[in-house]
């Protein structure tokens, strides 16, 4: 891996500037991962739906994930902060296991009403497999946001985030269109009632392999810096002392707790968006809200369309906004969170095909950009202490308000009327007081003394 050298003393922050090809060597198995998690967030409440839950209780299945991200990811950055296996690194031992339970489970969740259990039982099962999932996705995906922080100087860091996106984006596209590409080709799209198509199953198969190249891509690549090169570039002592999870949470920079609000909106807003969007693309273009139906299975498909269009814009966007600045940082989140209110209203509200593919476009700008923009906040407060463990906890704040959204939808979704595009209107309200939130913030940096 190609660095360049760089004098730094304890108490002063001094990352050195890496070259173009390590920063993508270092982003680019993040491609896999969000693979893996595009086929889940795209095809949750299809397969729950084909498998037989109530939609008014769609919000249970939508609150494991993010409770599973709460418990995993702080363990994994607090554990990796003491971790180090010579030839192997600091943050690459749990993208390992997390990449391997990962494919494991990729496999058997399309199959939860393949064994010939009862409705209810296979309802249980799916559940698992997807707490099992999201448990390994984020400990295999909580390494490439680390290892930035762990290498990449505040200048690069915008760019950094941006690609990490971009690469996760990627893999997001192709996740997304799966279904739709094989359906063209001839697999089946319906099944037997309770069981998820052969397009649908393959898909994740087919996501299964391309993770497990991915991940290893990265892990063969990536060299990550030993104790005492980490130690220096950071200013710190190799040797220093180990404080207890609740003692870091307590030294935390002002930001990390002003950005937990900002990300409220804006998780909060696309989890409805993962809950609902299937049905409501279903009720509003193909007029169904038969999940057994031709047409719900079609409205499947059409939404991994669309959520392919929002990674492509993703992608676009995430490269216009790799060069920010402290000066232009807020601004850009605004206009990507209002950008994102109004592919809200429009996904809630259009019987068109072709302008629910222009509400994605929105999306996609608001999806990078409420994914690259607080975490390089956050990084530049950072001094390198803790920061495994800092990154882990902060991913609390994207998974609280995901939670809190799903045990709300039992009492919002009936009071809108158990009508689907309604619970995508209240994201759009959510990403228009988002827009405002991000001006509490004050930036810090710890590289540049500020």
């Amino acid at each position: 891996m190609t660095k360049q050298s760089s004098n730094t003393t304890v108490g002063k922050k001094m990352l050195p500037t890496l070259a173009l090809s390590t920063l993508m060597l270092m982003t680019f198995g993040n491609l896999g991962t969000s693979m893996a998690f595009s086929l889940q967030s795209a095809n949750m409440g299809r397969i729950f739906q084909t498998l037989g839950a109530d939609p008014t209780k769609l919000g249970f299945f939508f609150i494991l994930p993010p409770l599973a991200g709460m418990l995993v990811q702080p363990l994994v950055g607090y554990f990796s902060d003491r971790t180090w296996i010579p030839k192997i690194g600091r943050r690459l031992p749990y993208l390992i296991l997390g990449s391997v339970v990962a494919i494991i489970v990729m496999v058997l969740l399309p199959n939860s009403g393949s064994f010939g259990f009862k409705t209810s039982t296979a309802l249980w099962f799916g559940a698992i497999a997807i707490l099992f999932m999201d448990l390994s996705s984020n400990m295999s995906m909580q390494p490439f946001k680390m290892m930035i922080s762990d290498m990449v100087n505040d200048e690069q860091k915008d760019f950094a985030w941006s690609w990490q996106t971009i690469w996760g984006n990627i893999g997001g596209v192709i996740a997304n269109l799966f279904p739709y590409i094989f359906t063209a080709l001839g697999v089946a799209n319906v099944a037997a009632e309770g069981q998820l198509p052969a397009s649908v199953k393959l898909a994740f198969y087919v996501g299964a392999i391309i993770l497990a190249v991915s991940a290893a891509f990265t892990i063969w690549k990536v060299e990550e810096y030993d104790p005492k090169t980490y130690a220096k570039y950071h200013g710190i002592e190799e040797n220093r002392e180990k404080l207890s999870m609740v003692q870091i949470l307590v030294k935390a920079p002002k930001v990390f707790w002003t950005l937990g609000l900002v990300e409220f909106f804006s998780w909060a807003g696309f989890q409805y968006l993962w809950t609902y969007g299937t049905g409501t693309v279903a009720q509003n273009i193909w007029h169904t809200v038969d999940a057994a139906s031709k047409g719900f299975q079609a409205a499947g498909n059409w939404f991994g369309v669309l959520s392919a269009i929002e990674t492509v814009a993703a992608i676009v966007w995430g490269i216009m906004i790799s060069r920010l600045n402290n000066k232009t940082r807020k601004p850009a989140y605004t206009l990507g969170m209002l950008l994102g209110a109004v592919g809200f209203y429009l996904v809630a509200t259009t019987h068109s095909q072709a302008m629910s593919a222009v509400a994605f476009v929105f999306l996609g700008i608001a999806w990078v950009t409420m994914n690259a923009i607080p975490f390089t906040i956050l990084t530049n407060a950072l001094d390198g202490s803790h920061d495994g463990t800092y990154m882990g906890l902060f991913n609390s704040w994207i998974c609280l308000p995901q939670i809190v959204a799903s045990v709300a939808s039992f009492a919002l979704f009936p009071a809108l009327g158990n009508f689907m595009p309604h619970m995508i209107l209240v994201s759009a309200v959510l990403f228009l007081i988002g827009a405002l939130s991000v001006w509490i913030i004050k930036e810090t940096s710890v590289e540049h003394g500020l």
